[in-house]
């Protein structure tokens, strides 16, 4: 238990709280912690949401899986934080995606009951459960805007200006591989190999492994100019 209230004070929806009022908060709910192995799935695609998942330990990926057998990351949660959150209050709330557990994974489960309860106990909670919903639904947007854009390049680059923006540095880490960078882009990831060298010859950037640098900002602006 305390090494989930470890995890538990440090993930955004109870910003805000001590441990002390963290365990007076959940006092009263039913939760439920499972454990998953390394690639065990924890909901399938189509699969009901009823409740909100919590990463206690370990790491998942949201894929999407067609019927040929590709797979797609869609994106990667690490330890502390959330899933279902939008889909558990939606009126169609089953799963979009697989959700699967990519190492050894724990995660805790609360209702949907429990969490209207939560958000009428305390204030707190209820001001970060917003701020989660409203910070998803503008992640969603972007991902969107991105992929409307036409061309690898200017994809790339609208990518790179919001890492930019975010981390407000030339340097820009990127936690995901090449491979994962060109599904969030949905291109082929040769093509994003290749862009990224021409970017680099037309001294807009340079990169080396997960670091891409950010060599000249005004082309990089440009680059979303037709």
């Amino acid at each position: 238990m305390k090494d989930t209230l470890e995890t538990l004070i440090k993930c955004v929806l109870f910003k805000g709280l001590t441990m002390e009022e963290i365990v007076k908060l959940l006092g009263g709910i039913s939760i439920n912690l499972n454990a998953f192995a390394k690639n065990e799935v924890i909901a399938i695609e189509n699969s009901k949401c009823t409740s909100l998942g919590i990463i206690i330990k370990g790491k998942v990926e949201i894929q999407k899986i067609f019927p040929s057998g590709k797979i797609i990351t869609l994106n990667t949660f690490n330890t502390g934080n959330i899933f279902g959150e939008a889909l558990v209050f939606s009126g169609e709330n089953v799963y979009p995606s697989t959700i699967m557990s990519i190492d050894e994974t724990k995660i805790l489960f609360v209702h949907k009951n429990d969490i209207i309860d939560l958000c009428k106990k305390n204030d707190i909670f209820l001001n970060n459960f917003m701020t989660v919903l409203s910070d998803r639904i503008l992640m969603l947007s972007g991902r969107i805007r991105n992929l409307s854009y036409e061309t690898i390049r200017k994809k790339l680059a609208i990518m790179l200006l919001d890492e930019y923006k975010k981390q407000k540095n030339l340097f820009l880490t990127f936690q995901c591989t090449r491979k994962k960078m060109a599904e969030i882009l949905d291109v082929p990831r040769p093509s994003l190999s290749r862009e990224l060298i021409n970017m680099r010859d037309d001294g807009i950037i340079d990169f080396d492994k997960n670091v891409i640098k950010i060599i000249n900002l005004n082309l990089l602006e440009e680059c979303l100019i037709d």
